[in-house]
C-alpha cells in the first residue's frame, strides 16, 4: 500500500502536477483523472493534488492552460472532420465509370464527378495544412512558456540561496550585536563600581597615628 505523504509540496511536485494536468487538458481528459495520476506518481491523494492545483499552481499557468485548451479544440475539430473526409474519399474510391462521369447509387452526378473529388481533396488539404500550422504555433508557444518556466525556476533557486545566505549573515551579526551589548553593559557596571570606590576613598584621610578620619 502506498504511503500518503504529509510533507510540504516541493517545486518538483508542483512541476509534475502542472505537466500532467496540462497534458490531460490538451488531450481532452479530465482534471480528476490528472489528479489521480499525479497522486500515484508522488504519493499523495487526488484530493490533495486538486486542492494544490486550484489554490496555488493553477495561477502560474494561465497562459499554458489557454494554449492547452486551444490544442484540445484543434484535436477535437480534427477528430470530428476525419470520419467525414474518410467516408467521402472511400466513396469516391469505389466509383464506377459511366457515360459522362462517375456515378453510384444514391449520389448525383455533380457529387461523383472528378472535379468534385478534386475540389474536396483541395479543400481538405487546405484545412489540414492550416490546422497543422496552428498546432505548430501552439506547440512553439508552449515550448517558449516551458523555457520561461525553467528560467523562472532557476531564478527562484538562486534567490532562495541568496535569502538563506542573508539569513545566516543576519544571525551572525545579531549574535555579535548581543555580545557587544553584554560587553558594554559589563564595562558600564565596572565603571560605576570604580566611581563608588573613588568616592568612598575621598571621604576619609589617615592621621599621624594611622587612623582614618572623615573629611567634612
Amino acid at each position: 500500500m502506498t504511503a500518503i505523504r504529509q510533507d510540504a509540496w516541493s517545486a518538483e511536485d508542483d512541476l509534475i502536477l502542472a505537466e500532467v494536468t496540462l497534458r490531460h487538458i490538451r488531450e481532452g481528459g479530465t482534471q480528476l483523472a490528472a489528479f489521480e495520476e499525479v497522486g500515484q506518481k508522488i504519493g499523495r491523494t487526488s484530493a490533495a493534488c486538486g486542492f494544490r492545483w486550484n489554490s496555488c499552481v493553477r495561477k502560474r499557468y494561465d497562459e499554458a492552460i489557454s494554449i492547452a485548451k486551444a490544442q484540445r479544440q484543434k484535436r477535437s475539430y480534427i477528430r470530428k472532420q476525419n470520419p467525414v473526409g474518410v467516408s467521402q474519399v472511400a466513396a469516391f474510391a469505389t466509383l464506377e465509370p459511366v457515360e459522362g462521369g462517375y456515378r453510384t447509387d444514391g449520389m448525383n452526378e455533380d457529387t461523383l464527378s472528378i472535379d468534385a473529388v478534386i475540389r474536396f481533396l483541395r479543400q481538405w488539404k487546405g484545412t489540414v495544412q492550416e490546422t497543422n500550422r496552428q498546432i505548430k504555433m501552439l506547440e512553439k508557444d508552449l515550448r517558449e512558456k516551458e523555457e520561461e518556466l525553467n528560467q523562472l525556476r532557476s531564478i527562484n533557486d538562486r534567490l532562495s540561496k541568496e535569502v538563506n545566505e542573508v539569513q545566516t549573515d543576519y544571525r551572525v551579526v545579531n549574535d555579535d550585536y548581543k555580545a557587544l551589548i553584554q560587553i558594554m553593559d559589563r564595562a558600564r557596571r565596572l565603571a560605576l563600581i570604580t566611581e563608588d570606590e573613588d568616592e568612598l576613598k575621598s571621604r576619609f584621610k589617615m592621621d599621624a597615628n594611622g587612623n582614618l578620619e572623615r573629611i567634612e
